[in-house]
């Protein structure tokens, strides 16, 4: 009887527990049920939207770049692949057309050239000694050995004439023997004496024609192939194309650039390796049109907008340039490919005079409106 009653006192007090967790829990709902019922103030703006300055106005994407009669920024890259040794110049700098930007190690290439000028100097020299012959030392020697094969051809015809007389006196004086190795004596000085004389007339006739031509065939080709290997070698100095100011250096020393410019650490793709802006007194903005309001735009002669600098309550009055007729596909600033629509834009191009007290640099965003037509 006793165990029956502790057991109900266990299922009340229980059950008491239970009640009141389950009234808890009701309150907790209901706190946090008003908690996230209440509306959040909206957070202020960072900065105003731009305002539309015209009644009726077409609303564009700009971006800041370097004015130009034709064309974008200068984009700058090397003909010839390597490894950055200097920078000669900083971002920001004014240069002039030629100006030295970068250098490419040449060492190779320079060697390449000293070897090329040194075969050149050498095919020179062996032409001007075939133009310069017949040498006088050679000639000399030629002309000597002559007379000697002169004198030696007359002493055998004497020897010879002695003899002959003697064997008319008295044929016993002489052997027939000796008289045929004295005519065969003459017969070889006579010999003798003609190469002799006809290597003198060669010396002293000079190089052959042919030989030269093909000399100075040899020694314009060396030439040739050396002025190439030294033009080659100029272009591991990266210059300045044209006046104007160092937008970007994306390379640095003991970097590899190429053809396809420098590796980009962050866009992890290939940038150019120096963006060179113009240095007029003139800034130029590029705005996007898309291409279902390109039928809005009024004519060229009509055409007026205004650029907003984000951020600030600036507003610039642009003056047309030009239309870049022709509709591409939109900027993927991300320079990630994931567009599933393919959405086209009209590049129209403004400019206005940089302005004094304004920062403003290429590249940069800015919000443009233009009054429809």
């Amino acid at each position: 009887m006793e165990k029956l009653q502790e057991s109900q006192k266990g299922v009340q007090v229980r059950n008491k527990i239970i009640f009141l967790l389950s009234i808890i829990g009701i309150i907790a709902g209901l706190v946090s049920a008003y908690i996230y019922g209440i509306q959040k103030k909206p957070q202020p703006p960072v900065f105003n939207p731009a305002p539309n300055p015209y009644s009726k106005g077409i609303y564009a994407n700009g971006i800041i770049e370097s004015y130009q009669k034709s064309g974008e920024n200068i984009n700058i890259y090397p003909e010839v692949p390597g490894t950055v040794t200097q920078i000669l110049v900083t971002e920001g700098e004014t240069v002039h057309n030629g100006k030295p930007l970068l250098t490419v190690d040449d060492s190779v290439q320079r060697a390449t050239v000293e070897q090329l000028k040194s075969q050149a100097e050498a095919a020179l020299a062996l032409l001007e000694e075939l133009k310069a012959q017949p040498r006088k030392e050679n000639l000399e020697v030629a002309e000597a050995q002559v007379e000697y094969a002169s004198a030696s051809l007359k002493s055998a015809q004497d020897q010879l004439d002695k003899q002959r007389k003697s064997y008319e006196l008295n044929p016993k004086s002489v052997s027939k023997n000796d008289l045929d190795n004295a005519e065969n004596a003459v017969k070889v000085a006579k010999a003798n004496f003609e190469v002799v004389r006809k290597q003198y007339d060669l010396i002293r006739a000079g190089a052959w024609i042919y030989d030269i031509r093909n000399q100075e065939k040899q020694y314009n080709a060396l030439s040739k192939a050396f002025t190439s290997a030294n033009a080659l070698l100029a272009k591991y100095t990266l210059r300045a194309p044209a006046d104007g100011i160092i937008l970007s250096i994306k390379a640095a020393v003991g970097s590899y650039i190429s053809s396809q410019g420098a590796y980009g650490t962050y866009t992890e793709g290939y940038n150019p390796v120096v963006v060179l802006g113009s240095s007029q007194t003139y800034i130029a903005v590029r705005c996007y049109i898309d291409e279902i309001l390109i039928h809005r735009l009024p004519p060229a002669s009509q055409m007026k907008a205004q650029m907003f600098i984000r951020g600030t309550n600036i507003n610039i009055p642009l003056e047309y340039v030009r239309v870049q007729p022709y509709v591409s596909p939109k900027i993927e600033l991300s320079n990630q490919r994931t567009e599933r629509v393919d959405v086209r834009v009209l590049p129209v191009i403004f400019r206005f005079k940089k302005p004094k007290n304004i920062d403003i640099y290429p590249g940069q965003l800015v919000d443009v409106y233009i009054e429809e037509k």
